[in-house]
């Protein structure tokens, strides 16, 4: 299979004034190789209204979305999917442009965020009203002294003083006795994005340092700028798309409600294998909102109900060593699944040699055995002709390389897609090769298309 630029990607005749032009229509440029390599973050996300609400590291570009569904003729006649809807990128954009789409994500605070990041569907002038009231009360309301700050979990004590999370508290107990739910979960969600920039510690994505300390600055301030922020962002949506639906599910990728062949397009950036530790990462909103309070909640209610892309999620005692891969990958595709068996066997002998003793292994062969399960859901779902798009990276977990888009296209194959392509975004791990403990393979990241 040549994955090389192929017929899923525009063919480029002329380049103007740093845009690629697409043949066809002279009027639809593509962004060029600069912005393109910003696809797969959320860099560009921070600044534009409604994905800037939540500051989510594992996030990806709005403009990818913008540029796939310009690029596959999406029209308002479509429904678009997202089987790892993250903070809802994909939906926000749909929603947009007045183009219906569904979204799935397993991770419970995470799909909440993106419910009301694309409930727009509010009486802004009462909206207003009740915005500018409720503030005016936080002013003068008393700090909940009763509060015992002992019963809140250490980590959200640690990063606040003891009079900035009484006020931030305060102010959670307030948004619960909002009676209107679009309006609570509206002014739960910008004092939840409040948190990390209030904080005295050092709360930068991804990590939580407690005991790095920095300027704090006052709760209720940064919870005013950012309730005024959303509601600037939602007074500027178009009257016509805020009826639109943009339907968020708690579920699962691997298996999904959504009826048979009744999409036009999945695009979606799906977790990479890179250990990342999507429950971890959000510990402090988790806490402080009250989903989970120590690490084993977490991992009952949330790591556990999220693909394998972790070494924090792997229990070695519950797994067989011996037959790692599924029957469903073995199916799919046999080379693969003789590769993936010999980088695991030599995963696993580097495991017996490294310090950390991460479990590679079984992490490798766990991502690809749900990735088997999310390919095998989305060509279900969509209808003939149409392509499931994926934004992801490779990995080298002790050096050891993953061509994951190569390895996913072959699998993507074998349960039934008619071709696929892959399109280099940019290389990554160049900053870390200062760094002795990490590996030196150069990474990729790029967009991988399969066509049912």
């Amino acid at each position: 299979m040549n994955t090389e630029m192929q017929i899923n990607y525009p063919l480029i005749i002329e380049e103007h004034e740093g845009l690629l032009i697409r043949e066809g229509n002279p009027n639809y440029s593509i962004p060029n190789r600069l912005e393109v390599s910003k696809f797969g973050t959320f860099a560009e996300s921070k600044r534009a209204p409604i994905h800037r609400w939540f500051q989510y590291p594992a996030g990806f570009s709005y403009r990818a979305v913008e540029y796939i569904l310009d690029l596959h003729n999406i029209t308002t006649d479509h429904l678009v999917y997202d089987p790892f809807t993250g903070t809802g990128t994909t939906n926000v954009v749909c929603k947009g442009r007045k183009i219906k789409s569904i979204g799935v994500e397993a991770h419970p605070f995470v799909q909440k965020v993106a419910q009301v990041k694309t409930t727009w569907d509010l009486d802004l002038r009462s909206l207003q009203e009740f915005k500018e009231s409720f503030l005016l009360n936080l002013n003068f309301s008393a700090l909940s002294a009763s509060i015992n700050l002992e019963t809140v979990p250490e980590l959200v004590r640690k990063c606040f003083s003891d009079k900035n999370l009484r006020g931030l508290l305060n102010i959670r107990e307030e948004i619960g006795k909002i009676k209107d739910e679009n309006f609570r979960n509206l002014f739960s969600l910008a004092l939840t994005c409040a948190l990390r920039r209030s904080s005295s510690a050092a709360t930068g994505w991804p990590y939580i340092s407690p005991k790095k300390k920095i300027f704090e600055k006052d709760g209720l301030k940064c919870f005013t700028e950012q309730i005024n922020e959303m509601v600037q962002d939602l007074s500027a949506i178009p009257e016509e798309a805020r009826l639109v639906s943009s339907n968020i599910i708690k579920g699962d990728a691997r298996s999904s409600p959504l009826a048979d062949e009744s999409l036009d397009l999945s695009f979606t950036s799906p977790p990479y294998l890179n250990n990342y530790d999507y429950a971890d990462r959000t510990r402090l909103e988790v806490y402080f909102n009250g989903l989970a309070s120590t690490w084993s909640e977490i991992t009952d209610t949330i790591r556990e109900k999220l693909i394998i892309s972790a070494t924090t999620q792997i229990r070695r005692g519950s797994y067989n060593e011996d037959n790692l891969i599924s029957d469903q990958l073995g199916t799919a595709s046999k080379r693969v699944a003789n590769v993936l068996r010999n980088k695991i066997l030599e995963l696993k002998k580097l495991r017996g040699e490294k310090g950390g003793k991460k479990s590679y292994d079984l992490l490798v062969a766990g991502y690809f055995n749900d990735m088997t399960l999310a390919l095998l859901d989305n060509y279900r779902v969509l209808k003939p002709g149409s392509c499931f798009v994926l934004i992801l990276g490779d990995s080298a977990p002790y050096g050891v390389y993953i061509p994951v888009d190569e390895m996913l296209g072959e699998i993507g194959l074998g349960v039934g897609f008619k071709d696929y392509s892959i399109y280099k975004l940019r290389e990554r791990g160049n900053k870390w090769r200062a760094n002795p403990q990490r590996h030196h393979v150069l990474l990729r990241e790029s967009i991988l298309t399969l066509r049912k």
